[in-house]
């Protein structure tokens, strides 16, 4: 389900892109092995992971699961290409959970690394 990896000194999350995120207690139980499993808070989660109904705001979904993600102090990597997103709700979206550095949306692995430590 998860593969801890080591990089820059810290332990790293990262979901199998096979698994398919559908509902919030999927998100607590992948938060739950990081934690146990990894002792660590730093997860990655490759965009084809997360259902449809994550990228549709008005479901609310994403909002549950990164609030779940915040309350338990956990550092999220969704890593994907989301240049093709014609919704400017979700673009912004992306844009402010940018800027918080607790949700990081990027195009690679690599990018995920570096803005998660």
């Amino acid at each position: 389900m998860i593969k801890i990896v080591e990089k820059y000194g810290n332990n790293f999350a990262i979901v199998d892109q096979n698994i398919k995120i559908n509902d919030v207690q999927d998100a607590l139980d992948i938060m739950a092995n990081a934690q146990y499993l990894g002792k660590t808070n730093l997860v990655i989660i490759h965009k084809h992971s997360l259902n449809d109904d994550f990228y549709n705001l008005s479901t609310k979904f994403a909002g549950e699961v990164l609030q779940k993600f915040s309350n338990y102090n956990v550092r999220l990597a969704i890593i994907g290409d989301f240049s093709s997103i014609n919704s400017k709700a979700l673009n912004d979206f992306i844009y402010e959970c940018n800027k918080t550095k607790n949700v990081i949306w990027t195009n690679n692995l690599d990018n995920a690394y570096k803005q998660l430590i």
